[in-house]
């Protein structure tokens, strides 16, 4: 993911050098790029094969995004150059709106069915978040890969843990009990979590808001242009990370630089998403068996937990000449039939409503059982905040997330005061940035 420093160069040179382009190849032939994920390859191959044999006009030419440090930095050099794709089908959440204000994307709600379709396919929690600040609505929602806490049912019921640690108090006891059982039995060095120390921004979407969102009942980080989270719940998910490093159950120690540590059963828990159900199904000789469960919440929660969906979406560049074409074939994509491809050849779930309970799913989740957990858990996710610098935001949180969380310079209700002031700053300094232009 590319840093926040380089988004405002794209804003730029997109403003200096005008939004017109030739478009390469046939004029009926449209560019769609995916992930270059292997199975998303797989699946976006079908989907297109599907369209082709259908269609005599505007045929889909696929092609794996181009290799690159990342995804991101290439769709960057891309808007850039003006070498953008009709279609990019794996647009992370939190750029679109700085791509919305850059002109760079079609207004997907101008085109003819788009309104219709996403209103049937998705609720109004989820419209209202991928709507744009201006109204508009420029990114389609496809998948989501919620993220939860995995945990090691054997390392569990050998330290004698059978209630699952829901809460903050829960999951520290439980800590402790692992610790010390550890201890006493002299084996190598053993943690009850991991979870990435590094500074890096978008390290924050996987430890950090997840805890947030589900302590705060989905709350915003930015509301009206200000810093809304110096709350109680910001402090409190920074006190209880805390703890977890000062009381060593977790380790301030890059473990994922060697073995992946949870195969190892070195930790018992961590934050992750879907993906490992499929990856740790292949582990040859593996002699444990692993369950899902919500993040963790304050004592004193109440309702539903919440946490970070990590939303993959598509976009339609303005550069397409037949944006109307772009979109309906999108719409094959994103219909039933599509999203239980989706399912049956990623392991990924569609940003759909009630899809735990639409009978049309039911022979999937039969056949897999653990995805189950995290569909039902679609009603209560979000993505990011509809905020241009939200990457410099959550830069801000990070640096005190080191400082407070990782390293106990400060206490969370300093880090966090800290954060939204300098959040704030950050936030005015944008909309004069804007206003120039």
């Amino acid at each position: 993911m590319f840093s926040s420093s380089r988004i405002w160069v794209v804003v730029i040179i997109f403003f200096l050098t005008g939004s017109c382009r030739t478009h390469s190849g046939k004029d009926n032939q449209l560019l769609f790029w995916c992930s270059n994920n292997p199975r998303e390859i797989n699946l976006c191959d079908s989907l297109t094969e599907t369209w082709n044999h259908n269609h005599t006009a505007n045929h889909i030419h696929l092609q794996p995004i181009p290799e690159g440090q990342s995804s991101e930095e290439v769709i960057l050099a891309a808007v850039v150059g003006k070498t953008t794709p009709d279609i990019y089908a794996n647009m992370w959440q939190g750029n679109v709106e700085m791509y919305a204000h850059a002109g760079v994307l079609v207004p997907l709600d101008t085109l003819k069915g788009f309104l219709q379709f996403i209103h049937e396919r998705c609720d109004s929690a989820v419209l209202s978040e991928i709507t744009s600040v201006d109204g508009h609505i420029y990114q389609v929602p496809w998948k989501v890969n919620p993220f939860m806490t995995i945990y090691n049912k054997n390392l569990f019921s050998k330290n004698g843990i059978y209630d699952l640690p829901k809460t903050y108090s829960a999951y520290l006891n439980a800590a402790a009990i692992f610790k010390n059982n550890s201890k006493r039995a002299g084996s190598t060095q053993k943690w009850f979590g991991y979870t990435e120390v590094k500074e890096i921004w978008y390290q924050r979407l996987f430890n950090f808001y997840p805890l947030y969102l589900a302590a705060s009942g989905g709350a915003p980080l930015v509301i009206n242009n200000r810093a809304a989270f110096n709350n109680k719940y910001a402090v409190e998910v920074f006190a209880f990370l805390q703890t977890l490093y000062r009381d060593a159950y977790f380790s301030r120690e890059n473990l994922s630089a060697s073995d992946d540590p949870f195969v190892a059963q070195t930790i018992a828990t961590k934050w992750t998403g879907p993906w490992e159900i499929a990856y740790l199904n292949t582990i040859p000789d593996r002699n444990f068996a692993f369950g899902y469960f919500e993040p963790q919440v304050p004592d004193d929660h109440q309702g539903p937990v919440y946490t970070y969906a990590d939303p993959k979406n598509i976009v339609v560049f303005n550069t397409c000449k037949h944006p109307q074409a772009a979109w309906d074939f999108i719409s094959t994509m994103i219909d039933k039939k599509g999203d239980l491809q989706l399912l049956s050849v990623t392991g990924q779930l569609p940003r759909r409503k009630n899809l735990e309970s639409d009978f049309f799913y039911s022979g999937y989740f039969k056949m897999n059982p653990m995805m189950m957990p995290f569909a039902k858990q679609l009603p209560y996710v979000k993505g990011v905040d509809n905020c241009e610098v939200i990457v410099e935001v959550l830069d801000i949180i990070s640096q005190e997330y080191e400082a407070c969380v990782v390293y106990g310079k400060k206490t969370p209700t300093k880090a966090i005061q800290d954060a939204e002031a300098a959040v704030n700053v950050l936030l005015a300094a944008n909309t004069v940035k804007a206003n120039s232009f």
